[in-house]
């Protein structure tokens, strides 16, 4: 895999903004479904995109980064916060899906794409190559017949496939095959801001690196802006220029990569990367990752307290009564721990 992205940290100009986001879901319980409780999928995130870069949030499945994703891109209605979008038209001031009309939030779902984790249930079976790469422009009107076929060969080859495959199905591809063109979709309208959820997860291994090299050379070619979710830190660690730790609706730590994979002050952080495989490491030998217990002991106080307290080696007293704030480490690198 390439080398990360070098992106100038003297810029401040941001392309998406979060602050205090939460998104929770009810839980019903009772013949006539009454709500019993909620689920905090995502309780109180904040952190901003630069332009231009790569920013990863990472947690293990089930912690919230992807229904944050969702929120970013006006899919699923906060509870509460703040998203802003410095995008289009709206470079200079920012802007709220909310706050849009159906005509403003189409215009600007143009610049808002999105790969998906599974390729093989994110294309149509029943569509060909050429009619999954034309909706988007007919979707938003874009371009003209002839234009509509240039442009899809064009897409064909910045993802490395030919235009032999225009009219074959899904079904007729590899994964690695089938995720390029979810690859080429998303880039047919020209979009700014791209959220890679999971984009190999669901690829043998040996096909990643090819998926992760394609997203970065695209991604300097046309200068995008990317939020890139994963629960690899292996992954993340060669393609993502600042990553955002998440646990159980929370950021546990953030920071660059460097901050994190060299200097990082989490436990959960140092939970994530001892999970990570080493080449030649025999799974016998792999050292057991120390923790206090698991998440099914975990403690329900109504002072609240720190979310990882059930699970920390570090625990203490005061992590079971208090939720610990980001602190700032120096340098943009922040951790939500009482011992950082």
């Amino acid at each position: 895999m390439n080398d990360i992205n070098t992106v100038n940290t003297d810029n401040n100009d941001i392309c998406v903004d979060i602050r205090n986001l939460k998104v929770h879901f009810p839980t019903h319980s009772g013949l006539m479904g009454k709500i019993s409780g909620w689920t905090k999928a995502v309780d109180g995130v904040s952190f901003s995109i630069r332009r231009g870069e790569t920013f990863s949030v990472v947690g293990e499945s089930g912690c919230g980064k992807t229904t944050a994703a969702m929120a970013v891109m006006g899919l699923i209605k906060p509870t509460s916060g703040d998203i802003r979008l410095y995008l289009g038209d709206h470079k200079e001031k920012s802007t709220r899906w909310a706050d849009l009309s159906g005509g403003e939030r189409k215009r600007l779902r143009r610049l808002v794409q999105i790969v998906f984790q599974d390729p093989y249930s994110s294309l149509n079976p029943r569509m060909t190559v050429r009619s999954i790469l034309s909706e988007p422009f007919a979707i938003h009107n874009l371009y003209g017949k002839k234009e509509r076929e240039a442009r899809i060969a064009e897409l064909l080859d910045q993802v490395g496939l030919s235009t032999a495959y225009l009219d074959r199905y899904p079904h007729e591809f590899s994964g690695g095959q089938r995720q390029r063109v979810g690859i080429a979709r998303a880039l047919a309208t020209s979009p700014e801001f791209i959220v890679a959820d999971e984009p190999v997860s669901a690829l043998d291994v040996s096909i990643q690196a090819q998926i992760i090299n394609l997203l970065q050379d695209l991604q300097r070619r046309y200068s995008q802006t990317m939020l890139f979710i994963s629960h690899d830190l292996a992954v993340v660690r060669h393609i993502a220029n600042r990553i955002a730790v998440m646990y159980r609706g929370k950021i546990m730590e953030t920071g660059d990569n460097e901050a994190i994979f060299s200097s990082h002050a989490h436990p959960y952080t140092e939970l994530l990367l001892k999970s990570v495989p080493t080449v030649g490491s025999a799974v016998a030998a792999t050292p057991k990752v120390s923790t206090v217990s698991d998440d099914k002991d975990a403690l329900t106080t109504s002072g609240g307290g720190c979310a990882f307290y059930p699970r920390c080696p570090r625990r203490c007293d005061r992590c079971a009564n208090e939720t610990p704030e980001l602190k700032d480490l120096g340098n943009g690198h922040l951790a939500a721990c009482f011992c950082a």
